[in-house]
């Protein structure tokens, strides 16, 4: 809305100048030809904040003070003040936005609520779908005839009080008002529709013409379909000399808008742009880019008729007069000049208008007349009156539909009454039907019939839409019937059969003979017209039945119809066939000579409507039935039946693959309703009315066996005899279908709930299936409903998925008696598999093999005839014949499946016979199968009875053998039932005594051989396991070191016993620690599969590993630190910040192979992956990636294995050195060691800084110890590398350090070793978070592959010194000493809270060595000296953690209960000092407070010591941190004893007090302290926050609420955005578009990839939440796509929403992918998945 208050007098005066003038029109257009061409063409260029104040204040605030008569401001607020809100919510939906349909209460799919309205409606607690819009429809919420119940949210409804005023509420506006509303409407209108149908480009409107004609003209290029988004940008540079960056503004805006102007300038000059596009994008493509040439004046007035179109949209807002004014004026038709309304024009016009326009056109419309009832009515009859130009303009445009006006008809037609009224007034259907008629007119052959040959693909899927538009007509039936709706509806489908007719035989096939088909004819047209009208023939049925007379009506055109189409000629005259004493005459026909077509739409219609004439009783009103030739009306389905039969007999195979294809749609789900089903519906009609031999004659004529079964024909040609042999199995299927398959409404009393509950049950027994495979395997309604949630539990049982995998529907057993082995819809390898299945059911269970057909439900009384089929004459004579050859038993002429299928219809039969003699007396059963089966050539031995006793001891057909004794068996019931004696009786004694005492002994054999079978198993399972055992305990570290091999854990006895045996010696650290095993390690080389001994002077084996920066332990998710920094002004990488913000993270599949053997192998891999196009995607070579060679994880480096040095600890000696080795001293002999070590390297390494040694001798007293004094307690002989050693050692350590900082590689950077020593600490601290987070023991549950790995990494990391520059290290360990030990006046030091303790450690105890280093020999620590080295360091960095804890803590909470403690005093004593030392005035704070929270947050770095220590040693822990069971008291009690740290942890501070007095107060004294404590900068509170996934909502509607109210803060459109949300953070963003576009190391990237880069260190994990998928990432070019953890109802994953159910956060898949985030095995996953998907194309992830 303008504002009111800026509007000075001089802009108002235009309005008063209108009001008061006698033509207001002429004046308001005089002051649009004036201003509109000033404003919109300004050479001066305003940014678009001051034009659009331009804009409002010179054009529409006249515009709007006009129509109020006032101040606009004041206007607006007295109409709102008196009008209601509507109840229509109306909102239009973008494209890709979220949508939803209730399943319960929608009258159909196509009623939709928006995201909003769905929340706060009733319909939330029903059965609903979601899914992406494709744009252009609008929210059904307060459109009472969209829905059964709830038509209101609760924002929409309108009460009590205000219920239904919206559409009465013209009086609420002024007469006068609404007078000046109509006309400036008027006037507004006719110039916003002259513009927008304007095609004139130079010249104006006479009214609107300048007075002066400028040569100012505008290049304006259009959106086509046709060039691609860079073909446009290349066409633009090479034309109008714009850079990239503006050709690609350019291109984007021309794609949304529609249109741009590229270049003003003279004519002349536009003229020679628009050349120039033509002729560039001609080189591309085959059309030139269309380009137009527009006068400034004409652009000027184009650009404000949008404008005003958002204008209209918003005025027409503010109350519902406006809008009703608007619509009066849209609708009113010019009679003057006799041309339509203005909304008519525009329809018309659509197809010509650009993208904008339309859309500013469309959401006029719907904000507009169809919110409004009454003129929604008058819209739709105008729509419908241009429906076909409409179309036909559609049909000719190359924009997608949801651009269309064509794509409103969903809101007109799908409305109940206004379809219905439509109907009546303007015969919609025939409209509908004639422009698809028009449109496929082309396609007419000489016949009258389609013929699709070189059809346009794309105009075809183009009028295939307009079939929608008659399924949203028929959508729902009319409950009551008007005399004038059944005229209009019946000439309707006059016109529809008319449409029926001309596809009725179309496309008719003849078989070829001799050589194959040249050229594959054209099918999937018609196919496609098939499937377009399988709802609609449904449709047209309901609609019949629903009215007696109708039905009549259609059944008789259907039948004149037919009858006029199917008089095509037979080429010869009808014959005379004999066959067992009948005679049937009929005109000869082979299906495999002659042409046969498979479309037979009125045939099957005409099935349809017979049996909804019979349903409803209709049929007995039918006039002269005798007229109806069933035999004649059979002929065409029959044909198309044996078709199918002979292509499945392999027949017409030289007919190539189109014929296969349109068979199998023929029968496939998609179609088969109204195509296969319904010929056997016409089949089953033809058998109740036509004599039972003569139906059966027909058919063995048609399937071509009528001779064969006559005995008048023979041969020995073996082609000929399989042939006829899969004829008879074909035929003998296809009388088993006529008869038994009675679950259709109609033919026997079932509903349509029996038949689907049926399907489900026979696609169930084939194999347990998901949801999902259940719908795609029933027939969709029109409404896309199986009806399969109403059935599904009375006949399954739903089974839960797992962590992977789907939920599984298993049949009930009780619904097993169903089971059709020749089940209709069976697939003939469903067919197969069900039978397999079953029958391996029935032998579990302990019964026979026999797949008895189930017992029918009874034919309704019109079809009640078709059973005497089963025992006429030719039925008899047919099984005689089939089961006579099995008797013979002649190898070629008779099959398994033809016995099979002939003991089906014998038992068929004889159920028949057993039900008849069940529900009736003898004499009034006239089904006598059972007796002709006796009687009829017995005298030759060949009745059916006598023939099945002997192929019942026939060896070849031993699989059919127990369906021969049940058939035997149901002859003797029914023998009995006849003679009225009791069944049970004698058939116990006849035949189930013998049979249950056979089965009963057959059982006992088999459970006793399983007994022995159990036992014998037992017996070497124990075996195996007691050597399984002895081989563990001798070859205890080659079994450690295997990767996973089965067992998890390792076995604890190696463990118990030297725990037992040696308590003492359970501790790693100082002089009592235990001592380093000799164990031998023989390991196997994955590649050459031989095995090799680790030893250290032996060639190189290596472990697979994947070096990456990690964020898992972050604390300050985003925010990373500069590491690249170079210079010693930088601590990162040498001093770890506590915030452990980004760390380079070292794992292991725990393969090992020959240093030799894995450098073959990487070559290899260089070698061939050069050459594959997608390996590149997968595995990035000029970063060293290779895929293991075992299991195909993700690597890029090795791990050397080096061998822990066997050790045997010298006990008195360490407790001498310990008498004198004191910490004050230790300390003391350091400081000296570094300062003489500086003074000797001072000459060769002038750019050292001055060191803290100097400050750090004062530190413990006098009496100086000398340089060389550190050698006096102990050195020895470092260890020496075999090279093949020393080079893996580089090649690892290069790799961590170009990873961990992102840096090229140098193997002689001083950050070399330091980076190794880092990604120990970080992978150890990775794996201890881990364990704690899964609540897991620190030792013993991890798996071999992880403990090899771990190992394998901290021993080369204390190997990296041996091969760096020994000085380097040294001043490394110096620069670590200071951090412990501070010197006030440097000022570089970093304080205790900028330090992770557990990083410092292990750097300090890796490079302590290098101080033993001479400069004319290779020295190292003893045993002795390194146990108090370790265990100096320790204490020292345990005390300092100890310091950071408590000053990093501010919530002490009270302990409850108990005394004070020693441990409780130490550390009140302590915090007291602390306090002191940092001036902090706290209160009393318990002792057992600090105590607790120390212990806590000390308790992560004690794990990873101990697993740091246990690696490095290889001393064995003590039991409990074995287990689980301990209290956290023990465990940290063992952590203490393994670590030689007192239990109480404060004793430190009293036993080295003289050391750490003078230390707490410097350390306590630094300037970052006092900050951190005043709150001014952030610290990490111990223990640390343990990472994990943000929470999701349990409900993913509410995420995809969430999605819907997302604003990109990038852009200001409301274009269809990603919404995707980073699992890590929960930062929403927007992925995949333009706009959120960043650079990154110089490019361009999307929002994702660079937010993955400062969240995850590269690594992301992502939830694109309108596609419901996970996106993993692990670089700029890779990444995968994973299920989300959101599930529906059955246990489904649901990708893009495809199926739209509710969905609902599985937590076992959350966890999962927890568990991949924290165990670093993204880069794995993606490298998997995309090693399964053989990509040929990369899709740019960078671009996410």
């Amino acid at each position: 809305m303008a504002d009111g208050e800026r509007s000075s007098d001089g802009l108002q005066d235009p309005s008063k100048e209108w009001l008061e003038a006698a033509d207001s029109r002429a004046e308001l257009l005089r002051y649009l030809r004036e201003q509109v061409p000033q404003i919109f063409c300004l050479k001066k260029d305003f940014g678009p904040q001051e034009k659009e104040e331009i804009i409002q204040s010179r054009l529409f605030l006249p515009l709007e003070c006009f129509l109020f008569g006032e101040d606009p401001q004041e206007g607006l607020e007295k109409l709102q003040h008196d009008s209601a809100s509507s109840q229509l919510c109306g909102r239009v939906f973008k494209e890709g936005e979220t949508v939803y349909s209730c399943r319960d209460c929608a009258i159909d799919p196509t009623c939709v609520l928006c995201m909003d309205c769905f929340q706060n409606s009733v319909h939330k607690s029903h059965r609903y779908k979601m899914h992406a819009s494709s744009g252009g429809g609008f929210c059904d919420c307060g459109d009472v005839e969209a829905w059964k119940i709830g038509p209101c949210c609760s924002k929409h409804d309108p009460g009590a009080a205000t219920a239904m005023v919206t559409d009465e509420c013209v009086h609420q506006l002024e007469p006068e008002l609404y007078g000046r509303a109509e006309k400036l409407f008027q006037v507004l209108l006719q110039y916003l529709t002259d513009f927008l149908v304007w095609e004139e480009s130079f010249d104006l409107p006479p009214e609107l013409q300048p007075r002066q004609k400028e040569n100012a003209y505008y290049c304006v290029l259009y959106n086509d379909e046709h060039h691609s988004y860079d073909h446009v940008i290349y066409t633009l540079q090479r034309s109008v000399n714009c850079d990239q960056a503006e050709a690609q503004t350019h291109t984007a805006l021309i794609d949304k808008e529609g249109r741009r102007a590229v270049k003003r300038g003279t004519l002349r000059s536009c003229q020679q742009a628009k050349d120039l596009i033509r002729s560039n994008s001609e080189h591309i493509s085959l059309q030139p880019l269309r380009v137009e040439i527009l006068h400034a004046a004409v652009m000027a007035h184009q650009s404000f008729a949008l404008r005003l179109g958002c204008w209209f949209q918003k005025i027409i807002g503010y109350s519902a007069g406006f809008r009703q004014a608007f619509c009066q004026v849209a609708l009113e038709p010019d009679r003057d000049r006799d041309l339509p309304c203005f909304i008519s024009k525009l329809m018309l016009h659509d197809a010509r208008m650009y993208k904008g326009a339309r859309k500013i056109v469309h959401e006029l419309i719907f904000c507009s007349m169809l919110m409004e009832t009454e003129f929604k009515r008058h819209f739709a009859i105008e729509f419908t009156k241009h429906y076909k130009q409409l179309q036909k303009d559609f049909i000719n445009d190359d924009h997608e539909r949801n651009i269309s006006i064509t794509a409103l008809s969903v809101q007109i037609f799908t409305v109940p009454t206004l379809a219905r009224q439509l109907i009546e007034e303007g015969n919609v259907i025939k409209v509908v039907v004639d422009t698809v008629m028009d449109l496929l007119r082309e396609h007419l052959d000489d016949n009258n019939r389609f013929f699709f040959l070189g059809y346009n693909s794309d105009k075809f899927a183009r009028i295939q839409v307009i079939f929608h538009d008659l399924r949203y007509i028929l959508i729902s039936k009319p409950s009551t019937w008007t005399d004038k709706l059944r005229i209009q509806f019946f000439e309707g489908f006059r016109v529809f059969l008319g449409l029926l007719k001309c596809m009725q035989g179309m496309e008719e096939v003849k078989r070829q003979f001799g050589q194959h088909i040249a050229v594959e004819p054209e099918w999937e047209a018609g196919f496609s017209l098939q499937i377009q009208l399988r709802h609609i023939l449904a449709m047209f049925q309901d609609w019949c039945s629903s009215d007696d007379e109708i039905l009549l009506l259609a059944f008789k055109e259907c039948h004149k119809d037919l009858m006029q189409r199917n008089n095509q000629p037979f080429r010869r005259e009808a014959t005379d066939f004999y066959m067992c004493k009948h005679i049937l005459n009929v005109r000869p026909y082979k299906v495999s000579q002659e042409p046969v077509s498979i479309h037979l739409p009125i045939s099957r219609l005409l099935a349809g409507l017979y049996v909804l004439l019979c349903k409803t009783g209709a049929i007995e009103h039918l006039e002269n039935p005798e007229i109806y030739d069933f035999t004649q009306l059979v002929e065409h389905p029959l044909r198309c039946v044996v078709l199918a039969a002979q292509v499945s007999a392999e027949m017409w195979r030289r007919n190539g693959l189109s014929l296969v294809s349109q068979v199998y749609y023929y029968q496939d789900v998609k179609c088969r309703d109204e195509m296969y089903d319904k010929d056997i519906l016409m089949l089953q009609i033809a058998a109740s009315k036509m004599d039972p031999n003569h139906f059966l004659m027909l058919i063995l004529l048609r399937f071509e066996l009528f001779d064969y079964f006559n005995g008048s024909c023979s041969s020995k040609d073996q082609d000929e005899l399989v042939q006829w042999n899969r004829l008879t199995e074909e035929m003998l299927y296809l009388l088993i279908v006529v008869v038994g398959e009675r679950f259709v409404p109609g033919i026997s009393q079932v509903t349509r709930e029996d038949v689907t509950m049926r399907e489900v049950v026979h696609l169930l027994c084939i194999e347990p299936m998901a949801h999902s495979s259940l719908v795609k395997g029933l027939p969709e309604n029109e409404s896309h409903e199986t009806g399969l949630e109403t059935v599904i539990s009375k006949v399954a049982t739903f089974k839960k998925p797992g962590v992977s995998g789907h939920g599984l529907y298993g049949v009930k057993k009780e619904r097993l008696v169903e089971f059709n082995p020749f089940f209709y819809h069976y697939s003939r390898s469903q067919h197969s598999k069900a039978e397999e299945s079953q029958k391996k059911r029935r032998t579990h269970e302990g019964n026979d093999k026999a797949l008895r057909p189930p017992v029918p439900p009874a034919f309704c009384p019109d079809f009640a005839n078709i059973v005497r089929l089963l025992c006429c004459d030719v039925i008899i004579h047919i099984l005689r014949r089939v089961l006579q050859r099995a008797a013979e038993d002649r190898a070629t002429h008779w099959t398994e499946a033809m016995i099979q299928r002939a003991l089906h219809v014998i038992g068929q039969a004889l159920l028949e016979e057993k039900t008849q003699l069940e529900e009736s007396t003898e004499e009034e059963v006239t089904f006598d199968f059972s007796l002709k089966a006796r009687r009829i050539g017995s005298e030759h031995g060949k009745s059916v009875f006598l023939l099945l006793s002997k192929i019942k001891t026939l060896p070849s057909l031993e699989a059919q053998k127990d369906m021969v004794k049940w058939a035997l068996q149901m002859f003797e019931i029914v023998k009995c039932l006849r003679e009225k004696s009791s069944p049970s009786a004698s058939m116990s004694m006849e035949t189930n005594r013998p049979e249950e005492s056979v089965q009963d002994k057959e059982k006992a054999e088999r459970k006793r051989k399983a007994e022995a079978a159990k036992l014998h198993r037992q017996k070497i399972m124990a075996q195996m396991s007691a050597m399984q055992k002895n081989f563990i305990e001798s070859n205890k570290m080659l079994y450690d070191n295997m990767p996973d091999s089965g067992i998890q854990e390792e076995p604890p006895t190696a463990v118990e016993s030297c725990a037992m045996e040696h308590k003492e010696l359970c501790v790693a650290v100082g002089p009592e620690r235990g001592s380093t095993p000799a164990d031998r390690e023989v390991l196997t080389c994955i590649l050459c599969q031989e095995e090799q001994e680790v030893v250290a002077q032996r060639p190189a084996m290596v472990l697979t590993a994947c070096v990456q920066r990690s964020t898992v332990l972050t604390q300050c998710r985003g925010k990373m630190v500069t590491n690249r920094g170079e210079g010693s002004g930088t601590t990162y990488p040498l001093l770890m910040p506590p915030e452990l913000s980004v760390g380079t993270h070292t794992g292991s599949c725990g393969h090992v192979m020959h240093a030799i053997c894995w450098q073959k192998y990487f070559e290899a891999v260089q070698n061939t992956t050069r050459n594959r196009l997608h390996a590149e995607l997968i595995i990035d070579l000029e970063n060293g990636e290779y895929l293991c060679p075992l299991c195909k994880s993700l690597c890029n480096t090795v791990v050397p294995l080096i061998p822990l040095e066997p050790l045997t600890f010298n006990y008195e000696n360490a407790e001498i050195i310990g008498q004198h080795l004191t910490m004050p001293r230790w300390i003391q002999i350091l400081s000296a060691r570094i300062k003489g070590l500086k003074s000797v390297t001072q000459d060769n390494d002038s750019s050292t800084e001055g060191n803290s040694s100097e400050a750090e001798t004062g530190l413990c007293g006098q009496g100086q110890p000398d340089f060389r004094s550190i050698l006096s307690y102990g050195v020895q002989e470092p260890r020496k590398f075999s090279d093949s050693i020393v080079e893996m050692l580089v090649v690892c350590a290069t790799t961590v350090h170009r990873v961990g900082l992102q840096t090229a590689p140098n193997e002689l950077c001083p950050r070399v070793p330091i980076m190794a020593w880092n990604t120990c600490a970080f992978t150890i601290q990775s794996i201890e978070n881990i364990l704690q987070a899964e609540d897991k023991s620190l030792f013993g549950s991890l798996q071999n592959r992880q403990l090899a790995g771990l190992k394998a990494i901290v021993q080369f990391s204390a190997s990296q010194r041996l091969k760096s520059s020994q000085a380097v290290i040294q001043r490394h360990f110096t620069d670590m000493l200071g951090a412990l030990l501070p010197v006030l006046s440097r000022k570089t030091q970093p304080s205790l809270l900028e330090v992770d303790f557990f990083h410092l450690l292990v750097g300090m105890v890796l490079s302590i060595p290098s101080l033993y280093q001479e400069e004319a020999v290779d020295l190292q620590p003893s045993a002795v000296s390194s146990a108090y080295n370790h265990l100096h360091i320790l204490h020292l960095v345990t005390m300092a953690h100890i310091v950071q804890v408590v000053l990093s803590s501010t919530d002490f909470n009270p302990v409850a209960g108990g005394e004070e403690t020693e441990e409780a005093r130490a550390a009140a004593e302590l915090y007291s000092v602390v306090s002191q030392h940092t001036g902090r005035l706290v209160p009393d704070v318990p002792g057992s407070s600090v105590a607790e929270k120390v212990k806590r947050g000390i308790e992560p770095f004690l794990r990873c010591a101990a697993l740091f220590f246990n690696c490095l040693t290889g001393v064995h822990p003590p039991e409990e941190v074995y287990s689980t069971s301990v209290t956290s008291q023990g465990q940290m009690e063992a952590l203490c004893s393994y670590l030689a740290l007192p239990s109480n942890v404060f004793q430190l501070f009293q036993e080295h007090r003289d050391t750490v007095n003078p230390l707490l107060q410097r350390w306590c004294g630094s300037p970052a302290i006092t900050k951190a404590l005043k709150g001014k900068t952030q610290t990490v509170r111990y223990p640390r926050r343990r990472n994990r996934l943000i929470d999701l909502p349990e409900d993913y509607s509410a995420l995809l609420n969430q999605a819907s109210h997302f604003q990109c803060p990038k852009s200001t459109d409301d274009e269809r955005k990603h919404p995707t949300l980073c699992l890590f953070c929960g930062a929403m963003l927007c992925s995949q578009s333009s706009c959120c576009l960043s650079q990154l190391d110089g490019e361009d990237v999307g929002a994702c990839t660079a937010h993955a880069a400062t969240c995850g260190a590269g690594v992301g994990m992502f939830l694109r939440i309108r596609e419901c998928e996970i996106i993993l990432m692990a670089s700029k070019t890779r990444g995968s796509t994973y299920p989300a953890p959101y599930l529906d109802d059955y246990g489904e994953t649901d990708p893009h929403l495809g199926r739209g159910n509710p969905l609902h956060l599985c937590p076992e898949r959350y966890r999962k992918l927890n568990q991949l985030w924290q165990q670093h095995c993204i880069l794995e996953e993606i490298a998997r998945s995309l090693e399964v998907v053989n990509v040929m194309y990369a899709f740019e992830w960078q671009m996410l």
